[in-house]
């Protein structure tokens, strides 16, 4: 299958099979493709956790309108912004740059004192909802992986991100959640979803070519 087939293929999973479980290798190859995608300034400003403790995965099921893939699945993915960017985050990032490449540019060194001034007096929910939409960057990310890999996956917004950073402890790492996807495979015979056709936006509704 070419990765558009494998995109076909997927949808957001409704219900999943309980007895399943996601080889592990597989599920590292989603984390790695979520740790190589693309972030602003190369800061990755959020962190993923991969929750498959029973009892935590039953309370954010009740924070999270009873939805059952997130007992059913296999592994469940929570994506997890930083709060605000502090000069300890922005220096860690370019700190790790420098010695991964093993050399230090003027340029380098010019933007990160422009993000430590711009970024750090900056007012933290900004701050914030830049990072989470970063962390849609690898939600995407994942999404593909996931479908790459043929697991099934559903993003997911529908649970109360507070009652979320309660659960696990979020706030004390300067986290707050954004969005959850489970990871899992399709139980078709009681997904209403699983055998209707993809509906997706004709190429040149979405589409628009300036040449």
């Amino acid at each position: 299958m070419s990765l558009i087939d494998k995109l076909q293929w997927r949808y957001a999973t409704k219900k999943m099979d309980s007895a399943k479980l996601v080889p592990e290798a597989k599920v590292d190859q989603i984390l790695e493709a979520i740790r190589l995608t693309a972030s602003s300034s190369g800061l990755q400003p959020y962190e993923v956790l991969v929750i498959t403790n029973k009892p935590i995965r039953e309370k954010i099921k009740d924070i999270a309108w009873g939805q059952s893939q997130i007992t059913d699945c296999s592994h469940l993915l929570v994506f997890a912004a930083w709060d605000h960017y502090t000069a300890e985050r922005i220096n860690h990032a370019f700190d790790m740059t420098e010695r991964i490449r093993n050399f230090k540019s003027e340029a380098g060194t010019i933007y990160r004192q422009k993000l430590l001034v711009d970024y750090t007096n900056r007012d933290p929910e900004l701050n914030y909802t830049h990072a989470a939409k970063q962390a849609y960057i690898g939600l995407g990310t994942a999404l593909i992986a996931a479908a790459y890999e043929q697991v099934d996956s559903t993003p997911m917004e529908g649970f109360d991100p507070k009652a979320l950073d309660e659960i696990l402890n979020l706030k004390e790492k300067g986290l707050r959640s954004v969005a959850i996807m489970p990871l899992g495979y399709r139980k078709t015979d009681e997904d209403w979803l699983a055998n209707l056709k993809k509906v997706r936006r004709p190429i040149k509704e979405l589409i628009t070519r300036i040449d």
